[in-house]
């Protein structure tokens, strides 16, 4: 690949953009076009600049990076999305992937790790980061017998802010008891028997992660 690879840099911290693009500068095909501070500025450069690859953050202001990865799908279904984030969790990676993203890496991954996942992006060719396959197989390989599916996690994920059934249920849409039905496959499929140690165990397996 001969040709300039134009990428748009989306996380809201000044000092990861300047690193990122002062990296990226390294590589003699990458051209660093524009940078986005909140998931909705992402979404918008997007559509001005048409970069092929965007690098985005999932811990974004004003619109989510997952949010923004759905909404540039949406809008500019060519353009490749590369999530470079610090985190890992199951839910993060199944979460991204879901919403369109290609590609998975951790922030601390490797300069060259890094380099390989854009231009494996820019084909259009999934890959995910050593430590994140890592994670992947790890669960695989786990005592949990049945993934949660993204409603339980998202019920879960919520018991772990302390949210009561009533306020789950609004902040889902849903009946206070189709989360009590969550809960309960929650419960079988971690092999639990009640909210704290569903909400540690998920913990543990990576399934779930506190945001601060």
């Amino acid at each position: 690949m001969t040709e300039s690879i134009r990428l748009l840099i989306a996380d809201d911290h000044p000092v990861v953009r300047n690193g990122l693009r002062s990296m990226l500068a390294m590589h003699p095909n990458f051209e660093v076009v524009g940078e986005a501070t909140t998931g909705l500025e992402a979404v918008e450069l997007t559509a001005k600049l048409r970069p092929e690859v965007v690098l985005m953050d999932l811990n974004m202001p004003e619109m989510d990076g997952v949010a923004a990865i759905g909404k540039i799908k949406e809008q500019q279904p060519d353009t490749n999305i590369l999530v470079l984030t610090s985190y890992g969790s199951d839910a993060d990676i199944t979460k991204a992937l879901e919403a369109g993203a290609i590609g998975y890496l951790l922030k601390d991954a490797p300069r060259q790790e890094l380099f390989e996942a854009v231009l494996h992006t820019a084909q259009g060719k999934s890959l995910l980061g050593q430590a994140v396959a890592a994670r992947l197989v790890e669960r695989m390989r786990g005592p949990t017998a049945e993934a949660l599916s993204i409603r339980e996690i998202d019920v879960l994920t919520l018991v772990s802010k302390g949210s009561s059934n009533r306020q789950i249920a609004d902040q889902l849409y849903v009946t206070e008891a189709t989360v009590k039905t969550h809960l309960i496959h929650i419960y079988s499929k971690l092999n639990v028997s009640d909210r704290t140690a569903a909400v540690t165990k998920a913990l543990e397996q990576g399934i779930i992660e506190l945001r601060r």
